[in-house]
């Protein structure tokens, strides 16, 4: 069965679909449209909502991009059995998203004065206030937030090396065990190798 996903040719949230993949050995078509260029029209049209990513498998369609994540993790035991469990790290994922609104906010932004604003509330405020309590979390788990390796890790790392590229800030630095999980994310075998290969992102 052909799997692809479409994205732009960026990290954003689509690189820890990426990732799982990787990591789980599947093979895929890796569709990426300049960022620069959207819209595409025809490429939109084509999309259910108009928005990327977009994943196929064979003839069925799915989009956005946590429900693609959460997906492609269940078949790759990266899912806890417990459906309490499940909803706690739900929860977590969620609680990066909100993190993840407040940079694109910044990307959006097209005033000047009032982007480098945001960028500075964020830079001040937002990273500390999440990442901290990231790096609590992770603590308190064995360096994972499930307690072993789970979609919320990637989900997390993803999103932490978009925002620092979007940002032109590495945010994570102070936080050292949300940098060691970084380390242990992109050393798994097939992201690894993934990664040796890609091209630098550039935004």
């Amino acid at each position: 069965m052909s799997k692809k996903l479409h994205y732009f040719d960026v990290n954003g949230i689509a690189e820890s679909i990426r990732y799982i993949l990787h990591y789980g050995k599947q093979k895929f078509e890796d569709i990426r449209y300049e960022h620069k260029s959207w819209p595409i029209e025809h490429v939109r049209n084509f999309l259910p909502y108009g928005q990327l990513p977009l994943y196929e498998e064979g003839n069925r369609t799915l989009n956005q991009s946590l429900a693609i994540a959460r997906y492609v993790a269940s078949q790759h035991n990266l899912l806890p059995a417990d459906s309490w469990e499940q909803a706690v790290l739900d929860a977590v994922v969620y609680n990066i998203y909100d993190f993840w609104l407040k940079v694109l906010a910044f990307i959006k932004e097209q005033d000047p004065v009032r982007k480098q604003e945001i960028k500075k509330e964020i830079l001040q405020e937002s990273v500390d206030f999440y990442f901290s309590r990231f790096e609590k979390e992770l603590k308190a788990h064995k360096g994972f937030f499930g307690g072993q390796l789970s979609w919320a890790d990637f989900i997390l790392v993803g999103i932490t090396e978009a925002a620092s590229l979007f940002l032109g800030e590495e945010i994570h630095k102070k936080y050292p065990t949300v940098e060691a999980l970084i380390k242990k994310i992109t050393s798994l075998p097939g992201v690894k190798e993934y990664i040796a290969k890609r091209e630098p992102y550039t935004f």
